[in-house]
């Protein structure tokens, strides 16, 4: 017992993206605890590291695209109540599509997400497209999945997300998301 308590505070000093190379890709989407260590692949996309992903934005190859989801207006909130959304800072020139990696998408956000997807490849299907999110987030992993399921040929997935890229002090920047049914 006690050499699986050593296995544990082992795990807990690895770095990140180590983390989850014993996590095995599924075959299907993450529907739940989103916030967990992630496959070191995901079939049929590359799965690219903070250097990568930085050589890839300074060529502007790609259209990075951030699912990081955005925290709703608190229904509870009085009428007449100013409420300010959270900033996101995500990788400069990314496009913030919120809330399109959870595993089961209502009808009206795979709409949004396939919609917003033709808009930032201008239709070619063939468009470097980079998913990301933060580590150890399955959001950006279900949507690369999705994106590849919906026949775009250049998914990338960047599991570092935004933290990989603020711990290699990569710029980061403001980010508005891309409006949705709902807005």
């Amino acid at each position: 017992m006690r050499l699986a308590g050593v296995v544990v505070v082992g795990l807990l000093f690895l770095p990140v993206g180590a983390r989850g190379q014993g996590v095995a890709e599924p075959d299907s989407y993450r529907s739940g605890n989103y916030r967990a260590p992630t496959p070191a692949t995901l079939r049929g996309a590359r799965v690219v590291t903070t250097d990568e992903a930085e050589e890839i934005w300074k060529s502007g190859a790609a259209v990075f695209i951030d699912v990081m989801p955005q925290p709703p207006r608190p229904a509870n909130l009085p009428p007449g109540t100013l409420w300010r959304d959270k900033p996101r800072l995500n990788i400069p020139g990314s496009i913030w599509l919120p809330d399109t990696g959870y595993g089961e998408l209502a009808p009206a956000m795979l709409d949004y997400f396939r919609r917003e997807l033709v808009q930032a490849s201008g239709g070619d299907r063939n468009r470097l497209l980079v998913f990301y999110c933060l580590a150890d987030c399955w959001m950006s992993w279900n949507a690369a999945k999705r994106a590849l399921e919906l026949g775009y040929g250049e998914v990338a997935w960047y599991p570092e997300g935004t933290d990989g890229w603020h711990d290699a002090d990569l710029p980061l920047a403001d980010c508005k998301p891309a409006p949705r049914p709902s807005d």
